[in-house]
């Protein structure tokens, strides 16, 4: 019975052994992933994603390290900007272990050595430029970082794929000034803007007032133009017609009675005016032969036929009266006309 039991005990202890000398043995890496093994303490081999054999008690699988992308937090920290203000700023940095040998033996660390090596190279950076600047070259800053920071995790293994700051914090005084100095451009933005604006409407008044000066002289040159003509086109019609009545009147005058009409005609325009005296005005100049028609239709008489018998018209005079200039010349004495009845 004894030796049942220490048989039995052997069995579970040699089947432990074994379960544990195949899991020292037997290695699956998962994707993605690479395991450093050392053979007596010394590098052996880089385990990639698959199944691996070691030989127990002799490999050892040192490092695991994960070939994903990784993102890093970078810790806030106090940075003095090349006018002497001081800002906090924290980032993030992304890297990926390219040589899983390097980054086990080229560094012990390499999360604690980036980022110390990342917060150098921003304060750095950060030192370079202006307060107002450090918002507007975020990207100037991150790609600078990028640089010095591959520079140094070249021989460790580790590739640095981008570096991003997320905030950049003034100090409170500072904050205040930057929103006064915001506020103010945008005032003067709004003015400039607003007097432009008065300045394009003043033009554009102006430009229409002169359109409108330029078009009211078109159009009053373009009036007065018309206006000439009708004018012109009036008189050339008076005229026509009153060189066609005179014409008429000739011809008429030349036919048989015609003197005799004229005369009557001539006495009638004389009664006619010499009624109207003194009915728009108290001073009245009568000549001295106003009442002697009989020698007023002579004096037209006379005119008639010297027009008639084409000779020149000199002077003739009134009766009784002032000479003055007339249109036919002295007549010789002869016997009145005959009086018109009623005068």
């Amino acid at each position: 019975m004894q030796t049942l039991n220490a048989a039995l005990v052997i069995a579970i202890v040699f089947a432990a052994f074994v379960i544990f000398v195949v899991v020292k043995t037997a290695v699956v890496v998962p994707q993605q992933n690479a395991f450093v093994v050392e053979r007596l303490g010394k590098f052996y081999a880089t385990l990639d994603a698959g199944f691996h054999v070691l030989f127990p008690f002799i490999d050892v699988i040192r490092y695991r390290h994960t070939l994903k992308e990784q993102a890093v937090d970078i810790p806030e920290q106090i940075c003095i900007t090349k006018d002497n203000v001081q800002v906090a700023v924290d980032g993030i940095l992304y890297l990926m272990v390219l040589d899983a040998q390097r980054a086990s033996y080229g560094i012990g660390d390499y999360h604690y050595a980036i980022t110390q090596l990342a917060q150098t190279a921003l304060r750095s950076e950060i030192g370079k430029i202006d307060l107002d600047k450090t918002f507007e070259e975020r990207t100037h800053i991150n790609s600078m970082v990028i640089t010095e920071l591959d520079k140094a995790t070249g021989p460790w293994g580790i590739k640095v794929l981008r570096y991003e700051i997320k905030n950049i914090t003034p100090p409170q005084d500072v904050l205040a000034a930057m929103e006064k100095q915001m506020r103010a451009e945008r005032e003067k933005r709004a003015v400039v803007l607003t007097s432009e604006g008065e300045r394009d409407a003043a033009i554009n008044t102006a430009e229409g007032k002169k359109q409108q000066v330029i078009k009211e002289s078109e159009a009053h040159r373009q009036r007065q133009i018309n206006e000439a003509e009708g004018q012109a086109q009036a008189i050339l019609a008076i005229a026509t017609a009153t060189a066609e009545g005179l014409r008429r009147v000739a011809g008429a005058i030349a036919e048989p009675g015609g003197p005799e009409a004229v005369q009557l005609r001539v006495a009638e325009q004389y009664v006619h005016e010499f009624g109207n005296l003194a009915k728009t005005n108290n001073t009245v100049i009568l000549p001295a032969n106003l009442s002697d028609i009989g020698s007023m239709i002579a004096l037209a008489t006379s005119v008639l036929r010297a027009g008639k018998d084409g000779e020149p018209v000199r002077s003739a005079a009134l009766p009784g009266g002032p000479t003055r200039p007339a249109m036919a010349p002295p007549m010789p004495p002869r016997t009145p006309p005959r009086p018109l009845p009623g005068t």
